[in-house]
């Protein structure tokens, strides 16, 4: 049976830089990621605190980046992050403009 897409899994992760991280995956390509311009809402907007998002860590059951507030990206997403992150950044505005 095929499925919709690859399923990827996260393998390593480096902090490069503030809110920058370096994503490794499992067919041995890599991403590096800005992660600002989609730190917005109710879930991701904590991870504005550095310390917070330098507590990124790769959870070991479903292979991707999570934080302690229950954050976490979709592999496939991170995976293929050129192509998704100007939706992202768009998604992030929008939320942004709600009210609280």
């Amino acid at each position: 049976m095929k499925t919709g897409h690859p399923i990827y899994k996260v393998r390593s992760v480096k902090i490069v830089a503030p809110y920058t991280l370096r994503v490794g995956f499992d067919d041995a390509t890599e991403q590096v990621i800005d992660f600002r311009p989609v730190l917005a809402g109710e879930l991701y907007r904590p991870l504005r605190e550095l310390a917070l998002f330098n507590q990124v860590k790769i959870d070991s059951e479903v292979h991707t980046l999570v934080w302690p507030n229950g954050a976490d990206f979709d592999p496939s997403t991170l995976h293929d992050w050129p192509e998704n992150a100007d939706a992202f950044a768009a998604r992030a505005r929008e939320w942004e403009l709600r009210p609280a």
